[in-house]
């Protein structure tokens, strides 16, 4: 709930509701954050004309229960350890289907088409001819899908650790430098080090380091890249985050 976390939103869903193509928007966070929202809406005589859902996660973060599911993806969350509520996320993809033997159908003269598509579903098929095959039979084991965690401002945490373990992707904070641990451990924050332990531990695939504190700036003693290094000492696999960035999150079991 710190305001370099939240004063974005105010102004991202008023400007959704200008633009008239929301039907609506599911918020999911810490407990102050719907009064906050209507607080903002209200002291500044804006109104949003669709319906905001608000959910409340410190149950389920605290349960170890699912926070959201769909026909694709798992939402979990945890707590973190910080000065105000916050909270670490994972996003899983389910399995997906394994891959489609299109010489296999096509040695049994199935044609291409919609067919195709229900076999690769795994659904039974009945041809014109009155043959019926069993779609699982054309496509191999399931195979994993991609995940992402994303931890918000916390100092190094064994919760984030166990959210983590076997992630592809761990976006994770590195506001200060290991030379300011100290500063780290008052403030609650993470050092490019304690990001790479979690990463190391957690052994995901891929760190993407963030939310570095300004007094890093590159013409300062220490810049971003010394951050960089700290942490590749660490965890290799590790980079920097930059506006706009994008990434393929590739299984790491796949």
């Amino acid at each position: 709930m710190h305001g370099d976390h939240v004063f974005g939103l105010p102004g991202l869903l008023a400007s959704l509701g200008l633009s008239g193509n929301s039907l609506g928007v599911d918020l999911y966070g810490p407990d102050p954050l719907e009064d906050f929202l209507k607080g903002a809406f209200q002291c500044s005589s804006c109104r949003v004309g669709y319906p905001l859902e608000f959910h409340q996660v410190k149950a389920n973060a605290h349960n170890k229960h699912v926070l959201l599911e769909d026909k694709d993806l798992l939402v979990y969350c945890t707590p973190l350890i910080h000065r105000v509520p916050a909270y670490g996320y994972r996003i899983e993809q389910k399995p997906q289907a394994g891959r489609f033997d299109i010489q296999q159908a096509e040695s049994l003269g199935i044609k291409p088409g919609p067919i195709y598509a229900a076999l690769k579903r795994g659904e039974m098929v009945t041809l014109d001819d009155g043959r019926v095959f069993d779609g699982r039979k054309f496509s191999g084991l399931n195979r994993p899908g991609a995940s992402l965690i994303y931890c918000t401002d916390t100092v190094f945490s064994e919760a984030a650790v166990e959210l983590a373990k076997g992630a592809d992707l761990l976006i994770h904070e590195a506001t200060y430098s290991h030379k300011d641990s100290d500063l780290a451990y008052q403030r609650q924050h993470s050092t490019s080090t304690m990001a790479a332990q979690t990463a190391a531990e957690a052994k995901v695939g891929q760190l993407v380091l963030t939310h570095l504190s300004p007094r890093y700036a590159p013409c300062n003693q220490i810049t971003p890249n010394d951050l960089l290094q700290e942490a590749r000492s660490i965890f290799p696999n590790t980079i920097l985050a930059k506006d706009f960035l994008k990434l393929d999150i590739k299984p790491v079991k796949s």
